[in-house]
């Protein structure tokens, strides 16, 4: 009968770099106790990590200093483990479409179901809930990017939604000045008629923001896509909410802009 490390060593020789549990019990035959004791001795063995139950990484020595392969490696498998759909977003997709000046702490997902963040040696995954309805409306081609690896490809957001998902999402991608770099760095690549369609899917203040910014970074056909939405408007928000002066303010402080409806509560910065 094979021996888990032997299953392993084929799957490698054929360039798979996971397997999950009812392969290798079907290739295998072993008693669940067996099985999980030789899963054991492999974890031990720095051969195999878990990012999820049932779902095994097989670690190539080049891996074991991390703890795991680059999530870019095996998310996709992963998803489709678990059955749901999903997106690579905010900093790890800014970085894959230029934006030179944010180092990409943390692999993050965007998903339309609750889904609990987890790490994984050296890496950090973190899961973003967009509602399924918006979700389904802008995970579709048009909007999305293939992010190729050694193992394979996985979906990432395309620029449009990178830059709507960094503004939604704005605490999760470095603050305001965060997302404001990464407008600066690739705004100039996003489709005006693309952004103008996906924004529909996202809350009038995240697109009103995300149109300030492109304004504010030089973009003006992409800003100009967006400023259908702020008719709907229907009261001025702060550009920054989590802004926290050291004098109390509200709403009625700071600059305001007319155009996008938005009360300038922070002075926003970015790297030339």
């Amino acid at each position: 009968m094979a021996s888990l490390d032997s299953f392993i060593d084929d799957l490698l020789a054929r360039g798979r770099g996971y397997f999950v549990r009812d392969e290798v019990v079907g290739a295998l035959g072993l008693k669940p106790a067996a099985l999980a004791a030789a899963i054991t001795r492999a974890i031990n063995h720095r051969r195999l990590a878990i990012p999820r139950h049932g779902f095994y990484l097989i670690l190539r020595p080049e891996d074991r200093v991390a703890g795991a392969p680059d999530p870019v490696k095996w998310i996709d498998p992963l998803m489709k483990h678990q059955g749901i759909d999903y997106r690579v977003s905010l900093l790890r997709a800014a970085a894959f479409h230029g934006a030179s000046h944010q180092a990409s702490m943390v692999f993050q997902v965007v998903v339309p179901k609750q889904l609990r963040s987890f790490e994984l040696g050296r890496h950090r995954l973190q899961f973003l809930y967009q509602g399924a309805t918006a979700f389904r409306q802008v995970n579709e081609a048009s909007l999305l990017d293939q992010m190729k690896s050694d193992a394979g490809f996985a979906t990432v957001a395309g620029v449009e939604l990178t830059l709507l998902d960094c503004v939604r999402y704005f605490r999760k991608a470095a603050g305001i000045d965060g997302v404001a770099q990464i407008v600066k760095d690739i705004g100039a690549k996003a489709t005006p008629r693309l952004l103008q369609s996906a924004a529909a899917a996202y809350e009038n203040s995240a697109v009103r923001r995300l149109g300030y910014l492109l304004e504010w970074t030089g973009h003006l056909r992409q800003a100009d896509a967006l400023q259908v939405f702020v008719a709907r408007a229907k009261t001025a928000l702060p550009l920054d909410p989590s802004f926290r002066p050291l004098m109390v303010a509200d709403a009625q402080h700071g600059e305001r802009n007319a155009r996008w409806k938005l009360v300038i509560d922070d002075a926003v910065e970015v790297a030339e």
